[in-house]
């Protein structure tokens, strides 16, 4: 089980911050002791690595539901540049998109996903899930809740 040492060590080594801000490093040791956390920030401060880092250091793909497709976008983006595996999926995305995004989580070649709640609802959405919930692929959780100034944070154990 990763520990807060490797938690430190990716915030320098990938992110580039030499040190955890307000009560980030308490929320994270939670997060990757298996324990849940509601998180209330101010626009940034920080909130975005208190669900980021336990998902890169856990096993399984790290799922961030948010209303806010540009910060989805962002967030994506700035992953990326970092070389972390991600992508997100919301009503800006055309068929093929969708479909490659979907494909790229069934095939578990994503560390965080991104996903708009009305996705949540649709049955495609739902039948993604259930296949990446097969025994044969890496674990699929819901990571975090992420809305304007508040994230809540689901650690499962899977």
């Amino acid at each position: 089980m990763a520990g807060i040492e490797q938690a430190r060590q990716l915030l320098r080594e990938t992110f580039g911050y030499s040190d955890f801000r307000y009560n980030q490093e308490e929320i994270i040791r939670a997060l990757l002791a298996g324990e849940d956390a509601l998180t209330l920030m101010p626009t940034g401060g920080g909130k975005s690595l208190c669900y980021q880092i336990p998902a890169l250091l856990r096993q399984g793909v790290g799922v961030v539901i948010s209303p806010l497709i540009a910060l989805m976008q962002d967030q994506v983006d700035a992953l990326r540049q970092l070389g972390i595996s991600a992508a997100f999926l919301n009503s800006s995305l055309d068929a093929a998109s969708r479909r490659a995004t979907e494909q790229a989580l069934l095939n578990s070649e994503l560390k965080l996903l991104y996903i708009a709640p009305e996705r949540l609802l649709m049955g495609r959405c739902w039948n993604c899930w259930s296949a990446c919930q097969s025994p044969s692929l890496p674990s699929t959780r819901p990571t975090a809740s992420h809305s304007g100034d508040t994230t809540s944070a689901k650690s499962t154990n899977g």
